[in-house]
């Protein structure tokens, strides 16, 4: 048998003020009331004495809010890289007294429907929608209405949502900045894509600003990218195919591997090859995939920041809750969260 829940008229009568009063404290409304701290304190105390917990469905009814957020992704919840952008969300809902409901699509669009109805049925206050690779998506009909926030996605058309993203950008003109810093000025060559923007495999969206950055930084610094060779994936083989390719015909001073995978076989490659890294040749990456502490020497590569991504998202859509909702066709905004360098062992100045 369930325990006895406690009332919030026994609370209110340990601490010895009225119903209302502690009603008002335990909201969060005392000082906007101007309910002094000591009957602030008394209620609080009272409350923890007796282990009393809010009844939520009827708080639900009184507020109109279930204190709850839908979380749909496609395969986030079962990727171990991505997870994190579920615990950063789980966190930070957690802080502010909310529940995250999770459902993953798979990529179907009918499993979509159903989760995002499921959702709207519970009553969520609000729901993230996020996708594993960063990618602009069509935004589901359901997300527009009520409170809604696109992670690691960005909307295909003009839309109200907001979104929260990674600063890819930044991120290219980071592992470009690696380089420089190290000495490198000649022999650049891209793994993954280039040298041209548009030179990316398709739907790379993650691709296009990574690329963006690079020639932006190096451009700045009068360097040249003396080449790029565009994969039609980014997993090792493709990187170890790229960089065999790119070794028959030239001798490269660095490397900037689009992604980690790509790296992995790039360093395949330069060791068929008797060349070494990073005394030969330097090697840069982006996303910080665990392979990248796995393999030797260390790589040096811009970190996707799942978990900040996740914390973002759930304070972004908080403000979108508590903002007025007639936005009248006013765009949503877009979120970047910086992508950190980890600096390890596959960078050095060019050999003289």
């Amino acid at each position: 048998m369930s325990p006895r829940r406690v009332t919030l008229a026994e609370v209110a009568e340990h601490a010895g003020v009225s119903r209302t009063t502690a009603s008002l404290v335990l909201a969060g409304r005392g000082r906007e009331l101007r309910i002094s701290e000591s009957v602030e304190r008394r209620v609080v105390e009272a409350a923890k004495e007796l282990e009393y917990r809010p009844n939520i469905v009827s708080r639900s009814l009184r507020t109109g809010t279930t204190r709850t957020i839908g979380f749909v992704s496609d395969t986030v919840a079962t990727s171990r890289l991505a997870g994190d952008m579920i615990k950063g969300a789980l966190e930070a809902a957690r802080e502010r007294g909310m529940m995250l409901f999770i459902g993953e699509t798979e990529g179907e669009a009918d499993l979509e429907r159903g989760l995002l109805q499921a959702m709207s049925d519970r009553q969520v206050d609000g729901i993230i929608f996020a996708s594993m690779f960063t990618r602009a998506v069509k935004v589901p009909a359901a997300l527009t209405a009520g409170p809604a926030v696109l992670l690691n996605a960005v909307p295909k058309r003009a839309s109200a949502l907001s979104s929260v993203v990674p600063d890819e950008v930044e991120a290219g003109r980071a592992a470009a900045g690696v380089l420089l810093d190290a000495g490198h000025r000649d022999g650049i060559h891209l793994i993954g894509a280039g040298p041209r923007v548009r030179d990316v495999p398709p739907e790379a969206l993650a691709g296009v600003e990574r690329l963006t950055g690079i020639r932006d930084a190096l451009g700045q610094a009068g360097v040249r990218i003396a080449g790029g060779r565009v994969c039609p994936d980014w997993q090792p083989e493709y990187g170890y195919e790229a960089t065999r390719e790119l070794l028959e015909r030239a001798r490269p001073r660095a490397l900037i591997c689009l992604n980690d995978r790509l790296a992995v076989g790039a360093y395949q490659a330069l060791d068929d090859f008797g060349l070494k890294i990073p005394a030969d040749v330097s090697v840069v990456s982006f996303d910080d995939h665990p392979v990248a502490t796995w393999i030797r020497p260390k790589l040096t590569t811009v970190a996707l920041p799942h978990y900040e991504l996740g914390r973002k998202a759930v304070e972004v859509l908080l403000a979108e809750i508590d903002r007025d909702r007639e936005k009248t066709g006013q765009e949503g905004e877009t979120h970047r969260v910086p992508m950190p360098v980890r600096i390890r062992d596959s960078v050095a100045a060019p050999d003289a």
